[in-house]
């Protein structure tokens, strides 16, 4: 199989894997780059060229191809939601899909891009409802996105939602624990529920490991740069620094617990006889030394570590924060 690039614009960095797509990719490369423009998503002409003059560097910077490439779109321009209704044939949907959306998806419909698929569907009619994932974004936005990168030579294979990635990297299975993962980025944090290996429902917060950052920045005195790095290397731990980066980002990481306690709850209200049984924490903040430890505390159920790179033997990355590279991990995964 042809290699492939898989790209994840954060607002933090932008991520890439080069290699082998398939259910068990061959992984040749994995970069994370500081995004200096700090946009995930062109809004306007002259974001458009910013961000595209980046993305052109970091290509070439990183001798990476521009074929098969595969993108990922931040769920904060996406609306994604589950919803149930009564049985429908495959034409009958088709025909009511649009009714739906309107019902669900907040973006007017001469404006929506919409994708949808069906999750469950009983075999009888009297087996209950069936659930479809609709996924809606706006049409101008994505297609300034895509356009973005035919200016750079880029013509995209692959254009799907980081949560759907996130969900296919983790590889779920129907014996797994119903799983609440919350993947905190620099800018927001994507929360969704796994029971029985489908995906039940999903949240964007904007709250993420930003919020951390800032609270460094001015409890300790630091630029974003060195609050940024003494983040990553104290984080939570008391004995460091005399607790003092401890003891300013508490604050903050109470606050996404706190989010994420909270999306379990509603989970757990809709669906009393599969409550959340576990939380995995994924994205740049995932490795935040100490935060397993206090989330297992502040939320009471067990919390893991998203490993995208479990499946693989070959090349595996250790200069990169793996659990920032999920996204990446689902895109390349992706059977086309």
């Amino acid at each position: 199989m042809a290699k492939s690039i898989a790209l994840d614009i954060g607002t933090y960095s932008i991520k890439a894997i080069a290699g082998k797509p398939g259910t068990r990719p061959t992984i040749e490369r994995a970069v994370d780059v500081l995004n200096t423009t700090g946009l995930a998503m062109p809004t306007d002409d002259a974001s458009e060229e910013q961000l595209g003059t980046l993305i052109d560097s970091f290509l070439k910077d990183n001798e990476l191809a521009r074929t098969d490439v595969r993108l990922a779109l931040p769920e904060t321009v996406v609306s994604t939601k589950v919803i149930s209704i009564p049985p429908l044939t495959d034409a009958e949907l088709a025909s009511a899909i649009g009714w739906q959306a309107e019902q669900h998806i907040p973006i007017p419909p001469e404006e929506l891009s919409l994708e949808y698929q069906v999750l469950y569907r009983p075999v009888k009619k009297d087996q209950g409802q069936m659930r479809v994932l609709l996924v809606g974004t706006r049409k101008a936005m994505v297609e300034r996105f895509v356009d973005m990168f035919h200016q750079l030579g880029v013509e995209p294979t692959l254009l799907e939602t980081q949560v759907i990635s996130i969900a296919r990297s983790l590889q779920f299975n129907v014996d797994d624990p119903t799983t609440l993962v919350a993947h905190i980025g620099a800018s927001s944090m994507n929360l969704f529920a796994i029971h029985q290996g489908e995906l039940q429902f999903v949240i964007t917060n904007m709250n993420g490991g930003q919020v951390l950052t800032r609270a460094l920045e001015s409890a300790v005195g630091l630029d974003t740069v060195q609050a940024e790095q003494y983040k990553r290397t104290y984080g939570l731990i008391e004995n460091q620094f005399e607790g003092k980066v401890r003891e300013a980002l508490l604050p903050g990481v109470r606050i996404l617990t706190g989010e994420i306690a909270k999306s379990a709850q509603f989970f757990n209200n809709q669906h009393t006889q599969q409550p959340i049984k576990r939380v995995v924490l994924s994205g740049g903040s995932a490795m935040l030394p100490e935060i397993v430890q206090l989330a297992t505390a502040e939320l009471g159920v067990e919390v893991l570590v998203a490993s995208p790179f479990a499946g693989v033997t070959d090349n595996v990355p250790n200069t990169v924060n793996q659990p920032s590279m999920t996204v990446c991990m689902g895109l390349m995964q992706r059977e086309m």
